[in-house]
């Protein structure tokens, strides 16, 4: 099962275990919710789906790699305690709470989050003192004598025995006590989780022209070696900061990441290319309108790596213009519904006076909030929302700094209104609507830049190469990509429908027209 229908496969065991009944009982009790088993092979992203699910299902995530373990830490330490049996003392043998049981009580403390996953990952690799607590664990729901709070689903991972020497086989009972999910790297899936997440366009466009090198592992006499996607994720987080700095990857660099050396040293002198054909093509120019017509020819006739490096140049582009577009669309969303929130707080409409015919007083004489106080509150009210999804770490890093973004501009807002004085409530909305326009235009700005982005990748796609398989990949990854798609869905770019029907219709008569001699 590829990544995302095992995120799928997750995410509705958990609905399900969640659901209670009209009396607000769990319609499937505690002691019959089947922990989750993933196996799969190391590296293929098991930990980040779990990250992901916990976000999406705004629920707690407590993560655990029981490698790094000891019986004691998992179980609780031994103390001995005295207990009353048939009127006579005894010395009983009890345990502290174990620091996982303890992991989760302080997650529900410190998010508010009643419910949550309790993920354990390489739970088949265990030392054999720390064997008998894991099947406990997984039959049971407990460490020790204490058990798992109810509405904490266990989902554990596990390699097969082929990655690890220290794999141990579960036996048939507690196999017949799990849910189990078999795993596997697909790479069309990777894709979209890895533009969705931003990784670097020579990473993307690489794997693109060699799938395969996605996940990779060979044992030879000098040790295994393997690439996967965790790997080729960190790479490209690396990439980018060193790009920021100005440092050269290398491929010393990149075997840190990839430790195949022969994949190593591939997508190395690739990432060199890379960089080589941004200048030579004078990508600056094309986004500026400039076409060079013996450059176009070049490129027509170039190498197929060549040409798709230079697609992968076009593409990181165009996504990076449309997902900043998005990102403001959003931004400004929430804008006009904070503002709005303000408006209706502020009572502008329909507000009562004074006797003085001054704004401000309310039934009784009791003088109201001013405006800076008002919308103050609506700030608040944003920074708490923000801050309560931090702490229940229900925010992606791209998430967590669109709010941020968010924060600085409502901040901004409030402080214009300090700094002007204005106190009265109509003067501090039409204040707030001149604000709001002057963001409105540069979201414009932002539209429009996106647009002539698109515009100007089609010009080139065009001239260099016509409706051929170049434009063909380039629509398919324009929709594989979640930002691009949102974009491309209002912005009415008439190249992009033209293309997209005409091309990728006949891409898929011609694979039917070839299932069809395969019969």
């Amino acid at each position: 099962m590829d990544i995302k229908r095992t995120k799928e496969e997750i995410k509705n065991t958990i609905e399900a275990y969640l659901e209670k009944d009209g009396l607000g009982e769990y319609e499937i009790p505690s002691i019959r919710q089947r922990p989750i088993f993933l196996l799969g092979s190391p590296g293929i992203g098991k930990t980040q789906i779990m990250e992901q699910v916990a976000k999406e299902c705004g629920i707690a995530l407590v993560a655990y790699t029981i490698t790094h373990h000891t019986r004691q830490s998992a179980i609780g330490l031994p103390f001995i305690s005295k207990k009353q049996y048939g009127g006579e003392e005894y010395a009983v043998t009890e345990y502290t709470m174990s620091e996982i049981v303890g992991a989760i009580y302080q997650k529900m403390e410190r998010t508010g989050l009643k419910e949550g996953i309790l993920f354990i990952d390489e739970i088949n690799c265990v030392s054999e003192t720390l064997a008998p607590a894991m099947l406990q664990f997984l039959q049971y729901k407990s460490f020790g004598n204490h058990k798992i709070p109810e509405g904490w689903v266990i989902v554990a991972a596990g390699n097969p025995p082929e990655y690890n020497k220290s794999v141990r086989e579960f036996d048939v009972a507690t196999m017949d006590r799990v849910k189990k999910i078999e795993v596997e790297a697909e790479f069309g899936v990777w894709k979209e989780y890895a533009y969705q997440q931003g990784l670097h366009g020579a990473v993307i466009s690489y794997l693109n022209a060699r799938k395969q090198n996605l996940y990779q592992m060979e044992t030879t006499v000098d040790g295994r070696n393997f690439a996967t996607p965790r790997g080729w994720e960190d790479l490209s987080d690396f990439i980018h900061v060193y790009e920021k700095l100005g440092k050269a990857v290398d491929r010393e660099v990149i075997g840190q990441y990839i430790q195949f050396p022969k994949i190593a040293k591939d997508f190395a002198n690739y990432l060199e290319l890379y960089y080589k054909y941004q200048a030579d093509y004078q990508m600056e120019e094309i986004f500026k309108g400039h076409l060079d017509e013996i450059l176009l020819k070049k490129i027509a006739h170039a190498a197929f790596d060549e040409r798709l490096s230079v697609l992968g140049l076009i593409l990181s582009r165009v996504n990076e213009s449309l997902k900043q577009a998005v990102q403001q669309e959003w931004q400004m969303e929430q804008l006009q519904s904070y503002l709005a929130e303000f408006k209706a707080l502020a009572g502008v409409s329909g507000e009562s006076k004074g006797h003085s015919g001054e704004e401000g007083f309310g039934e009784g004489g009791q003088q109201k909030q001013d405006a800076q106080e008002v919308f103050g509150g609506v700030c608040q009210k944003l920074a708490s929302e923000y801050e309560r999804k931090k702490k229940a770490e229900l925010l992606s890093r791209e998430e967590g700094a669109q709010y941020r973004r968010l924060l600085q501009t409502m901040e901004r807002f409030a402080q214009t209104l300090k700094l002007e004085g204005i106190m009265g409530r109509e003067a501090a909305l039409e204040r707030l609507k001149e604000l709001f326009a002057a963001e409105n235009e540069t979201y414009g700005h932002k539209q429009e830049e996106a647009s002539a982005t698109l515009e100007y990748a089609f010009d080139f796609l065009e001239g260099a190469f016509g409706s051929s398989q170049e434009m063909v990949l380039f629509l398919t990854e324009l929709n594989s990509n979640y930002d691009s798609v949102r974009f491309l869905q209002g912005c009415g770019c008439p190249r992009y429908y033209q293309y997209n029907q005409e091309l990728l219709f006949d891409e898929k008569r011609k694979k039917l027209l070839a299932k069809l001699e395969e019969i």
